[in-house]
Parts: structure tokens; sequence; C-alpha cells
């Protein structure tokens, strides 16, 4: 089983808001989205450079607002408030991470929760504007459901953004 860590941080320097992070098995899901879309990327972002093309892929999503995040037991459990289902991708679709310009909706990544007693299960994931992609290759991530909740429930504050915080995967 996959290791799940819930995380809140500054949207920018500039503000109080906050958004939602998530790692996996102490890796950021950016970096987990990043590494799945390389290859689709490659074939639509043939002009810029090998370094524009990891900024892109590592900036192409960002947190969900805390703030959109209503009920984030609710949505992080597979029962997200219909906003956050995305664009025709159906009830089963939850968005984890959303877009870096601030407006979630425009470049979401979508997965399928499962729920089981014992587990929790992220699966299928997608961008809903690329449908083309199908899914990526990302996952099953499946979690414990104790340790899930109790990560969901006590989510660790950052001063800022992991991915620069971490340096090793900064844009």
């Amino acid at each position: 089983m996959q290791r799940i860590e819930f995380l809140t941080y500054p949207a920018d320097d500039a503000s109080s808001n906050l958004l939602w992070g998530i790692r996996i098995d102490g890796v950021d899901l950016r970096v987990h989205a990043a590494e799945a879309t390389r290859d689709l990327w490659r074939r639509e972002y043939m002009d810029g450079s090998p370094s524009e093309l990891e900024r892109l892929l590592l900036t192409q999503h960002d947190g969900l607002p805390v703030e959109e995040v209503a009920d984030a037991g609710r949505h992080f459990l597979g029962d997200p408030a219909p906003q956050f289902t995305g664009a025709g991708a159906g009830p089963c679709s939850t968005a984890v991470l959303g877009c870096s310009c601030g407006l979630w909706g425009c470049w979401p990544l979508l997965t399928t929760i499962t729920i089981t007693p014992e587990t929790v299960t992220w699966s299928a994931f997608r961008q809903p504007f690329r449908k083309e992609w199908g899914e990526l290759p990302m996952g099953p991530y499946v979690f414990a459901r104790p340790a899930y909740e109790a990560a969901l429930t006590a989510p660790t504050r950052l001063t800022g953004d992991p991915l620069e915080l971490d340096g090793e995967h900064a844009p």
C-alpha cells in the first residue's frame, strides 16, 4: 500500500489563501502527473526546449483552493461537490489537482476514488480537456483507510509551495 500526505500551503507569497497539496510515498502528486504526461506533452510541445517542457510539466497543476473545497473529508473520500467532478467527467471523477493559473477547473487532474472499509484507492487518472490522452499511466494508488483518514483530518501546514521547499523538483 502507498502512503498519502495531505498538505496545505499558500497559493503565493503575497496571499493568505491556502491550497491543498498531496504527496504519495513522499512525492508531490504534481511530480507523478508530470511523469505520467511527459510523453503526451512532448508530442504537443515540439517547439520548446527540454527545460521549458520540464517547467511546463511541473507547473501544469497546482493544489485545490482550501476555501473552495468546503468539506475536504467528503471531497477526498470520493463524494465531491458537483463543481469538482470535472467537465462531463461523470459522478465518479474527483478533481485532486487544479490549474496553476488559480482557476482549478481550467486544467484539473481527475481520478476515481473508491472506498472500502479497509482501503481508499485512487485510479483512472485523466485530464478532461485531453480526452485523446485517455487514462494516464498513474496508479492505482491504494491507501490504508485509517491512515488516509488520519492524514486528511490533520494536514501538514507548509510555509510555501512543496515543490519549491523540496528543492529537488523546483520549477
